[in-house]
């Protein structure tokens, strides 16, 4: 890496770890660039060149925790034998994790408001599409190795997704046990469903 390039890294990694403390300290909407100004150092011109709005600046944020969520998984993943394993290990990941987070309230608050850049919206369909393809993923090797019986893989990686994202929602009210508990009844449902068997 070049002089220019290691310094641009360094001022972005700056502005970064500063404003993931204030968003942290006052949530997404009361932040402003000013604070961040005042934080860093960096003027706001400086600020807006490296990341273009604060919708971008708290987006690279957001993908560093998907990067460090992901780090964890596949540290944690090879302690599971089995994809059903898999799948239980990975709810309960993500239950802590949200639960856990410094940034939890400060992204419901930014995933909340109505009316993003184009460019942040682009990014979180990527982001929503890398959610998918790491379903996909998982329920795959079930597949491949004889657990699962599934015809639409997409469609069953995007219910997934959309049972996670609902149970981190009503899991914020819930003590730690209650929360877990329920991502655990979650995983039940999911992979052997509700129904009675017919005699």
């Amino acid at each position: 890496m070049n002089k220019k390039k290691q310094q641009t890294e360094q001022t972005k990694k700056k502005i970064a770890d500063a404003s993931r403390i204030l968003f942290m300290q006052k949530g997404y909407k009361a932040t402003s660039i000013e604070d961040i100004v005042k934080a860093t150092g960096y003027s706001g011109g400086n600020i807006y060149y490296h990341f273009k709005s604060k919708e971008g600046l708290f987006l690279h944020l957001i993908e560093a925790w998907n990067r460090e969520w992901e780090e964890q998984w596949l540290a944690k993943e090879q302690l599971y034998t089995t994809s059903i394993d898999k799948l239980y290990g990975m709810a309960e990941h993500f239950a802590t994790d949200f639960m856990n987070h410094p940034l939890t309230k400060a992204a419901d608050e930014f995933f909340d408001m109505l009316e993003k850049p184009s460019d942040v919206e682009e990014r979180i369909n990527e982001m929503i599409q890398g959610y998918i393809d790491f379903n996909q993923q998982l329920l795959q090797k079930g597949i491949d190795n004889g657990e699962f019986e599934i015809t639409n893989v997409t469609g069953v990686a995007i219910i997934l997704d959309s049972l996670m994202f609902g149970l981190n929602q009503h899991s914020r009210r819930m003590e730690r046990e209650e929360a877990l508990a329920t991502f655990r009844l979650a995983m039940d449902v999911f992979l052997f469903g509700i129904a009675k068997p017919s005699r």
